[in-house]
């Protein structure tokens, strides 16, 4: 039975096998033929393992450029990594997040299915880092056994369908439709940056990221892949070099024995391709995923959309999504310099250093979101405040987990910062068992609204 119950645990915990048995269900659920279900459940895996692949190589490339820009600006402090942290608590609370996280997808979908809130988030990593947080939570609380994994539960099918809920009005002005949700916890983020689009207008003729035009003879960098390896090898010249000539013993390390200059080129080559992979993926997944989900759709859940990962909006804006990194990495550099100041008068509990990581994939997000709702402006200006309140959010969180003792290292997302924050500091002034009351009638909210409120439709 121990056995049976790891297998299904580690299949939920599963990304690309979850995903893929949520398409397999949506064929069946439309009475598919045998090749039809086997064909979908394979290409929505295969599209998802091409989406991670191109993470990762996106990640490895971008990790060593945080870690030169330390080196060569002798900046210490906390590094923000979803990975990292969850890696670290998992020691002590695997069996709370296991059981929430199991729990939790279904809570989600019994929300989706007796409530407005029709979205089912199918981005499992970040569904298994949200577990790991409510767990530790919970625990500060005083919560244990059953009442935390449900408490827990309740919590987790809550954010995963209130976040999906807040981006929607954005993603379908993105996206063009309203088959798609985004599933990612940096929603808070992505939402201010939307808003902060909306100030400069959204006027007829109106100057977004991808009607820039470069020269005739700068006609090449229309092909995106050509013109984000330039970019980036701009940045990774300037923050190596710097290393080099700052840092030489340090840079060595990150660099190895390559030359710095031939070393930023294959980086930055490397970052362009991890980014050609990813849209190679998402395009697959959404091309499966969409029409699998009609089963789940017209029998399950009525009207439910699937909430995926942050690179689906990549497509739509490319260009964005190189000046959201850049714009939100600056923001970054800002709020880690008010941070400083703020530590030498002993006012800050945290230095937040910028994550490579958190700008590219948060920061892009951020910059789609603000020039679908504000243009080229707002796509500067709504990256550039995602780097500074998502820094800021994250030293805001820092004191509830280092009290635990998880040191140098805490979530970066805007979302964990928030669920960590309000309900951290909750924890400070309720019992565990409040807190549990106070979940569950969260949780009940929507759905008595769904009874009580008749046919009113959620504003936008």
């Amino acid at each position: 039975m121990l056995g049976i119950l790891q297998f299904i645990q580690q299949v939920l915990s599963t990304p690309a096998i979850f995903v893929g048995l949520i398409a397999l269900l949506g064929l069946l659920l439309q009475r598919q033929d045998v090749q039809t279900c086997v064909k979908g459940t394979i290409k929505t895996i295969l599209g998802f393992i091409v989406l991670n692949a191109g993470a990762d190589v996106v990640q490895a490339s971008i990790i060593p450029f945080g870690e030169l820009f330390q080196a060569a600006f002798h900046v210490e402090g906390v590094v923000p990594n979803n990975e990292a942290i969850t890696s670290l608590a998992l020691s002590s609370y695997a069996v709370q997040t296991a059981s929430i996280f199991a729990l939790g997808m279904c809570a989600n979908i019994f929300l989706a299915r007796f409530s407005k809130l029709k979205y089912i988030f199918l981005t499992g990593h970040h569904a298994l880092y949200m577990s790991c947080l409510i767990s530790i939570i919970l625990s500060i609380s005083g919560l244990t056994g059953a009442k935390l994994v449900l408490a827990g539960a309740l919590l987790l099918g809550l954010v995963m369908a209130v976040f999906p809920a807040i981006m929607q009005p954005t993603i379908e002005e993105i996206t063009g439709d309203d088959s798609l949700a985004l599933g990612h916890f940096g929603s808070g983020c992505y939402w201010l940056s939307a808003q902060i689009g909306k100030l400069f207008g959204k006027k007829e003729g109106m100057t977004t990221t991808e009607d820039i035009n470069f020269p005739t003879t700068l006609s090449f960098l229309r092909e995106n892949t050509i013109s984000i390896a330039l970019a980036m090898f701009l940045c990774y010249i300037v923050v190596s070099g710097a290393a080099v000539f700052t840092a030489p013993t340090e840079a060595a390390a990150i660099i190895g024995e390559d030359n710095w200059v031939i070393y930023s080129i294959i980086q930055s080559i490397t970052f362009s391709a991890g980014i050609y992979i990813v849209l190679s993926g998402v395009r697959m997944l959404i091309n499966e995923i969409v029409p699998a989900f009609k089963g789940i759709s017209e029998k399950l859940v009525p009207n439910a959309k699937p909430a995926l990962d942050c690179p689906i909006v990549f497509p739509y804006a490319p260009n964005a999504v190189l000046i959201g990194f850049f714009c939100s990495f600056v923001g970054g550099i800002a709020a880690l310099a008010v941070l400083a100041l703020l530590g030498n008068m002993g006012l800050a509990a945290a230095i937040v250093l910028p994550g490579a990581v958190l700008h590219f994939f948060c920061g892009a997000t951020a910059g789609v979101c603000g020039n679908a709702r504000g243009g080229l402006k707002g796509c500067v200006a709504g990256a550039f405040v995602h780097g500074i309140v998502a820094t800021f959010l994250i030293a805001g969180m820092y004191p509830v987990l280092s009290s635990l003792g998880f040191a140098n290292t805490t979530y970066s997302d805007t979302d964990f910062t928030l669920v960590g924050i309000v309900f951290g500091n909750l924890t400070k002034f309720v019992n565990g068992n409040a807190l549990f009351g106070i979940i569950i009638v969260l949780f009940l909210i929507p759905i008595v609204y769904n009874f009580v409120g008749g046919k009113k439709e959620i504003k936008k």
